[in-house]
């Protein structure tokens, strides 16, 4: 078994792939410094890093993390590989001997691209990049066979693999691609190549790695770099970028006021209607937030590119189906209304979720309460941004606001200012000390049947637990 960083999801399972490459064919691609004419040319199956996962016909990738792959290839043969990658000669079994395995299984991937000449649709931005991966392949499989980014699978070691795993008759491909560090985007576009690349919002997300947002938007706009000349580029309306934007792409901006807008809007508890100025009908989405409407406004038009017709459109959002633990409403066991928001957080991601709860309208009898945890990675600015939140949290709408964390401190103090007494409260999570259950139990006891919650912060902070314990009993 390898340990390797592919992001937090568990590993997806694949069936029917089929790679259509040969043994000799990837020898040859990855440069293999070993002779290998004495190998049977046989086709391969699939590619795994996780040796568990490796069946008959497979190629096995040893890739280093908390464990070194090398030292699970035996296993990987007794489950069937046929064929391994290694840093290093291999006794008794079929091997590539390369410079470093990373490198040969990204180099494969781009190979893969090529050979299939499969359209490529890249998809990156601080927010609501997951949501606009999945609305856009849901539009284009109307039309196509369509593949998509499985989880969370978005950086050097989870694109390679969702190259290597779509399906043999797959025509379109839409990548979702992470970044944590500047130049991370650079070389996920230039491995794919994309036809079509967005870039969905610059926000603050991995703030303690880049010196500010504007390197966070050069970075976002590196998937530019990897495209055609004449490819479509979809960004925001946003000065931010606008140093970045490359000139040998067909650039399309979206927002108020720029060449793709949202004319009218109308929110809901668990669905929302919007009109785009390129629309000639509204479009009905069964999810909630404004955010949402901006995505599946840029999902709608690369689709209608590509030939998918406003009707089509139309009809596959009634059946949308996100990748779960983004936002979704749940239902608390005593029968309050969950907003859960627990997979991520940043500034911008918090403002907007705020923004939407603040706007649906509240149940009969019933008050509004936030949940609000720390988010993580913002760097030196993280107390500050914290901060910047209580321009976003009003006592006449939000009835109790319950902060949790540490960065998180001072905005509490600052909403204690301006809601009532008893309706701020603060618990930490330090590296000394751990308040949550007695979080639980103050979320517990202030929630009413007729409530709606919100619940929002970084995963690490665990609120997925809180939602969890909401559902499945009330004290």
């Amino acid at each position: 078994m390898t340990n390797i960083r592919a992001r937090k999801d568990s590993l997806p399972l694949f069936k029917g792939v089929n790679m259509k490459l040969t043994i000799h064919e990837v020898a040859r691609l990855v440069g293999a410094k070993n002779d290998v004419t004495s190998y049977a040319d046989t086709p391969l199956v699939k590619a795994e890093f996780d040796s568990r996962l490796i069946a008959d016909g497979d190629l096995f990738v040893p890739l280093k993390g908390a464990r070194d792959g090398h030292d699970f290839i035996e296993t990987a043969f007794g489950n069937g590989a046929a064929l391994t990658l290694s840093e290093k000669e291999v006794a008794d079994h079929p091997y590539l001997l390369v410079e470093d395995v990373l490198t040969a299984f990204q180099a494969l991937a781009a190979y893969y691209l090529q050979k299939t000449g499969v359209d490529v649709f890249a998809v990156t931005g601080s927010n609501g990049k997951t949501t606009t991966k999945d609305m856009l392949a849901h539009l284009l499989s109307t039309s196509y066979k369509t593949y998509k980014t499985q989880g969370n699978y978005n950086n050097e070691i989870g694109l390679p693999y969702t190259v290597l795993h779509m399906p043999d008759d797959t025509e379109k491909l839409v990548l979702e691609m992470g970044q944590d560090h500047l130049g991370d985007i650079h070389l996920l576009s230039e491995l794919a190549h994309p036809k079509t690349a967005i870039v969905t919002l610059v926000g603050e997300a991995h703030l303690a790695f880049f010196k500010d947002r504007s390197e966070i938007a050069k970075g976002k706009l590196q998937i530019a770099d990897g495209m055609e000349k004449g490819g479509l580029l979809l960004a925001p309306a946003d000065p931010i970028v606008e140093d970045y934007l490359p000139t040998e792409q067909k650039v399309v901006r979206f927002g108020p006021g720029a060449e793709l807008e949202i004319t009218e809007l109308t929110e809901r508890k668990d669905s929302l209607t919007f009109k785009a100025n390129f629309l000639e009908k509204s479009l009905d989405l069964p999810v909630t937030g404004k955010y949402n409407a901006t995505n599946a406004m840029i999902a709608s038009y690369v689709a209608l590119q590509e030939g998918v017709t406003e009707e089509q459109i139309g009809q596959a959002f009634q059946n949308l189906e996100l990748t779960r633990n983004r936002t979704e409403w749940k239902k608390a066991s005593n029968g309050a209304d969950i907003l859960s928001d627990v997979y991520n957080a940043n500034p911008t991601a918090m403002k907007l979720i705020l923004e939407t709860f603040s706007a649906i309208p509240a149940n009969e009898a019933g008050k509004k309460i936030a949940v609000l945890a720390d988010m993580k990675e913002l760097g030196d600015q993280s107390v500050q941004l914290h901060n910047q939140m209580i321009l976003s949290l009003s006592p006449d709408v939000l009835d109790t606001v319950i902060f949790y964390g540490e960065d998180i401190a001072d905005l509490a103090q600052l909403a204690s200012q301006m809601f009532p007494i008893g309706h701020v409260y603060y618990f930490k999570k330090t590296a000394e000390e751990d308040q949550f259950e007695a979080m639980v139990k103050q979320v517990k006891e202030s929630l009413g049947a007729h409530d709606q919650i919100l619940l929002k912060g970084s995963n690490s902070m665990n609120l997925a637990k809180l939602v969890e314990s909401l559902e499945n009993e009330h004290n």
